[in-house]
């Protein structure tokens, strides 16, 4: 879960400043998801076929998106459920992205970080066997959660993951580690799994050693650059700003620009497209929106991961959490298409995407599925407790007298406070002959309306919410040349007869 306030490290919080000042009405926090993004054109297709998993015919993977809860959840008896615990049992492998950190508060060492992914998620490590009895066997570990209990919370949840059987990838002890697939043998094929985020905030960041200076324990990062894409009428009201700003106010970011990026400096020195202000800005043709450059050394890594990922394996995983442009964007933002592409063109034989909280479009690319964001599949924010002092600080709210339960149910009527976030599917993709042949698209209903314990935790949708799922799907996945049918309640993605 990211709030708010994580947005580029505080780079929002500058970004509004200049604009308000500048009198560029965007106003991005109150637009619906459309307004301004622009969609995020598919790169075109490569002439190079994509390598083909080697699975056994008929192989199938369950995919969803953020596992958030704290306490085990297997045990309920409501056939509902049940229903939904069936979907994911039945699939040779089955996905999802392990957000909570997993610690006993009673004997852990650590301590709760002041940087953090927008609160501190935590979950009793019986979590992580509960999750296998649902029926995962891998998970994504790689979020802007990793470490909001510190590198010993992440040690301990890779350490519950371990020892209750979950496969689990994009966390290690340096930078190679966390680059590293894992895998999961199945009936059908041996399958590999590799995870990364751009969300991370900049304390998880792993390194690896050089010389004498050791590596760091971390997550596997994709490091991107945000550019405010502007009309050339916005670009000279922020050069007027610029121009007006004592020149020591410019003077730090501009000798790092010249010390690490000589390239960049000389590239855009001068030129009227370009200016640093807090956050960086380009003329576009297409204003106000996001765009988005990857580290290439971290693309350069991951892409290689990747390959040696499918060399070790007959099918292989790639999966990112990724919030860009932000939570209230139903569009992915326009680096993710290129790094979905070059990851199945690099072995990847299924794209997913989580983060946003929220769904986002299904592509289908060289045969193989890319889900840019299956959205929350538990999402039970109210049962977080105990809460750090950092949120209730941070929120201005006084602990002697509000509960944890209270300070949650402020935070989601701010951020989460309509069904959109409530609501999902369970995508399961059978593959044939080194291909998808069929996505089935399962709708659940998290329970915005529900009360108490049963909020957000998912079950079969009614026929309106699966209709209403399933819809903005067909919307969402459309311009991607997607064709998703609706046939008794369940949206189908056919591919091959």
């Amino acid at each position: 879960m990211a709030m708010q306030r994580n947005w580029f490290c505080g780079g929002w919080l500058r970004l509004c400043s200049v604009v308000i000042a500048a009198g560029i009405t965007c106003a991005l926090g109150q637009n619906s998801p459309n307004n301004n993004q622009q969609p995020a054109k598919a790169p075109a297709t490569t002439q190079t076929p994509a390598p083909a998993c080697n699975v056994a015919d008929g192989f199938t993977l369950a995919a969803v998106g953020d596992l958030i809860f704290s306490e085990p959840l297997s045990g309920l008896q409501d056939e509902p459920f049940k229903a939904v615990l069936g979907r994911l049992r039945s699939a040779d492998a089955t996905f999802g992205n392990l957000e909570n950190t997993l610690i006993d508060l009673q004997s852990f060492p650590g301590h709760p970080q002041a940087e953090y992914g927008g609160a501190h998620l935590r979950g009793s490590p019986a979590v992580a066997k509960d999750l296998r009895n649902m029926g995962f066997n891998v998970v994504s570990r790689a979020n802007n959660h990793t470490t909001d209990w510190g590198i010993e919370g992440m040690r301990a949840t890779d350490r519950a993951a371990d020892e209750a059987g979950l496969v689990h990838a994009g966390t290690g002890e340096d930078r190679t580690a966390t680059r590293a697939a894992h895998y999961l043998q199945t009936a059908k094929g041996r399958v590999a799994l590799v995870s990364m985020t751009s969300s991370a905030t900049p304390i998880s960041v792993s390194a690896d050693a050089v010389g004498g200076a050791p590596g760091r324990p971390g997550l596997s990062a994709l490091r991107v650059t945000p550019y405010m894409i502007v009309s050339p009428e916005m670009m000279k009201s922020l050069r007027k700003i610029h121009d007006a700003l004592p020149p020591a106010a410019l003077q730090a970011e501009e000798e790092e620009n010249r010390a690490f990026h000589p390239e960049s400096q000389e590239k855009h020195e001068g030129k009227p497209e370009e200016l640093t202000l807090g956050v960086k800005y380009r003329v576009g043709d297409k204003p106000v929106h996001f765009s988005y450059e990857m580290n290439d050394g971290d693309l350069r890594e991951i892409l290689k991961g990747i390959r040696d990922g499918k060399q070790n394996s007959d099918f292989l995983i790639a999966t990112i959490h990724a919030h860009e442009p932000d939570n209230w964007s139903d569009e992915p933002a326009d680096f993710l298409p290129k790094l979905a592409h070059a990851a199945i063109d690099a072995g990847a034989d299924v794209f997913i995407g989580h983060g946003p909280h929220q769904l986002r479009a299904i592509e289908i690319y060289q045969g193989k599925p890319i889900f840019y964001s299956l959205a929350n599949f538990f999402f039970q924010l109210n049962a977080q407790e105990p809460l750090p002092f950092d949120v209730y600080d941070e929120l201005s709210v006084d602990p002697r007298t509000t509960t944890d339960n209270e300070l949650m149910a402020k935070i989601l009527k701010g951020w989460f406070d309509a069904p959109v976030w409530y609501q999902s599917v369970i995508a399961v993709s059978r593959f044939e002959h080194g291909q998808v042949a069929e996505v089935r698209l399962y709708p659940v209903d998290l329970g915005f309306t529900a009360k108490g314990f049963n909020e957000g935790i998912p079950r079969p949708a009614s026929p309106a919410v699966a209709k209403t799922i399933l819809e903005e799907l067909q919307r969402l996945s459309k311009p991607y040349g997607t064709t998703i049918a609706i046939e008794d309640g369940v949206g189908v993605i056919r591919l091959q007869k």
